[in-house]
């Protein structure tokens, strides 16, 4: 009887594993990262929301949150990205929201492009004299709406 049991606990726990490196490969997959699994450009994630603006991060103050890198500006912002990831990660995978909202598509940001609403982090394209952003802002929350179905599609 006890070999039975250290034999299901043995399969419970490489099931659990085996899992939670599936989600962790989903997720890289799902995220918007560099080749070496770094989000937002290296961009310190809580910044955004403790000084309102795009500060970039340290790579000797890195955290990895799912098999996703972070850097942060100071050990405190890393601190506090630890209490609650989610609240500070970007939404949809630090893709473009406005490309999200619009055409389902994940397009690269230019991560001082950014804005907080209702708590969440929002990054936008910005280059070659195109501010999705802009575009973002005549029409958020139909765009918003759209980018969450657009997103929850992707993530299945």
């Amino acid at each position: 009887m006890k070999k039975l049991f250290n034999l299901l606990l043995v399969i419970v726990f490489t099931a659990s594993i085996a899992s939670a490196q599936s989600q962790t490969d989903v997720r890289k997959k799902q995220f918007n990262l560099d080749n070496t699994g770094l989000a937002i450009e290296g961009y310190d994630p809580v910044a955004y929301f403790s000084q309102q603006k795009a500060i970039e991060g340290k790579k000797e103050i890195a955290l990895i949150d799912n098999g996703v890198t972070y850097h942060f500006a100071t050990t405190q912002d890393r601190d506090l990205f630890k209490t609650n990831p989610a609240k500070y990660e970007p939404q949809y995978g630090g893709w473009c929201a406005y490309a999200m909202g619009a055409k389902g598509e994940k397009v690269e940001i230019d991560p001082k492009t950014f804005k907080l609403l209702d708590g969440k982090l929002y990054l936008f394209y910005n280059k070659f004299f195109n501010n999705t952003k802009k575009s973002w802002d005549k029409d958020e929350a139909n765009l918003k709406a759209k980018a969450d179905a657009n997103w929850a599609k992707t993530v299945r």
